[in-house]
């Protein structure tokens, strides 16, 4: 089958790291792994980012045009083209960068539409937002199917699928293999603690606070910091750990495959997960072996299990995160129960082979279509 993937944030081949490109490449190697041929057409594609929703007005218009575009072009095809695609997938539709394409192309073409991760905030149908909520409800209301990632996104999207869509559970995952990799923690060395996230304002910046504020908790204990990312916010982020002097270091932007033994020299993943919808590199960390502590907000709870393979701490409460991690420096078999449960629970639960299964199953309900 082929399969027209459409990202509206952030396309797999964009050279911005984040946990939203790494999704998009992942749903890419579960379609390939499953047989299926995966179409980016340049008619399909929309800038990357989040524009200001001031904007959206004009990006509706704008996508109408290059809707008709698209469909003249399916159109012009001969039936058997290999541009010729039978299904529209599309990662990430929320208020902010709603799906315009999808909707219109898979009615007129009368071919099954399919979102992957989609969220629906009622609180965003008032105001400057209104335009791109109300895309988000066009779009689910023509899905015929939603697979949803984060478990907080079920009951509002379900409430705006029309009658015989289907939403199915499609868990957060990872290629597991690049990820087992050895330890290389250095025993001489005080316990290191790392942080992988893009250092961009809002939600973001505001995580780094909390980690600083529980950092500055921490002093009288021996520790080391690492935090890899870069972005606008960076200097922010330098001056809030500017007071623990050389004992955090910046490693920047860090290729993704290099991460594995960035997490494997590590001893603690730490990230306080403001409102963060699962965190990619929470499943990256645990499956290295690296027990995290990280805010119980979102769907992190689905990705970490509390006392299992990591602790969870009120969402922005920098005291309590502070004391899950003195707990966890001052006990070294704890961390390392929690970091072996951490690498068995992710490679059963989030790996790959598991994800495409269940990818399998869900596209099996779509009625019609071509294996």
């Amino acid at each position: 089958m082929r399969v027209l993937l459409h990202t509206p944030l952030k396309a797999p081949d964009n050279p911005v790291p984040s946990g939203d490109r790494e999704m998009a490449r992942g749903l890419v190697r579960l379609l390939e792994r499953l047989g299926h041929e995966v179409l980016m057409p340049d008619l399909s594609r929309v800038a990357p980012g989040a524009p200001p929703v001031a904007s959206h007005l004009a990006l509706e218009r704008r996508a109408r045009a290059q809707a008709t575009r698209l469909i003249a072009r399916w159109r012009a095809l001969p039936a058997l083209h290999p541009e010729r695609f039978d299904l529209w997938l599309t990662y990430h539709c929320y208020y902010r960068k709603p799906d315009w394409l999808g909707p219109v192309v898979s009615r007129v073409l009368g071919i099954p539409y399919v979102i992957v991760e989609a969220s629906h905030a009622p609180r965003r149908a008032q105001g400057p937002t209104r335009i791109g909520h109300r895309a988000v409800e066009r779009a689910l209301a023509a899905a015929d199917l939603v697979l949803t990632v984060n478990p907080r996104d079920v009951a509002g999207v379900k409430a705006r699928l029309r009658t015989g869509a289907r939403q199915l559970w499609l868990p957060p995952f990872i290629d597991v293999a690049p990820f087992r990799v050895p330890s290389r923690r250095d025993p001489g060395q005080p316990p290191l603690l790392l942080s992988v996230g893009m250092m961009r304002t809002r939600d973001k910046l505001e995580s780094y606070r909390v980690l600083a504020a529980a950092l500055g908790l921490l002093k009288d204990l021996d520790w080391r910091a690492l935090l890899v990312g870069d972005g606008p916010a960076r200097p922010e982020v330098e001056a809030l750990m500017a007071p623990f002097g050389s004992r955090v270091r910046f490693a920047g932007v860090v290729p993704h495959a290099e991460l594995p033994a960035l997490y494997a020299s590590a001893d603690l993943y730490l990230w306080p997960a403001i409102n963060e919808a699962y965190g990619m590199a929470f499943l990256e960390a645990q499956a290295t072996g690296l027990p995290v502590v990280a805010g119980r907000t979102g769907g992190v709870p689905a990705v970490v299990a509390d006392g299992v393979s990591g602790l969870l701490t009120p969402i922005g409460d920098a005291a309590a995160f502070a004391a899950a991690v003195r707990r966890l420096l001052q006990a070294p078999a704890e961390r390392a129960r929690l970091g072996a449960a951490a690498a068995a629970r992710v490679a059963t639960h989030h790996d790959e082979r598991a994800a495409a299964h269940a990818l399998a199953s869900a596209l099996a309900t779509l009625p019609g279509l071509r294996p």
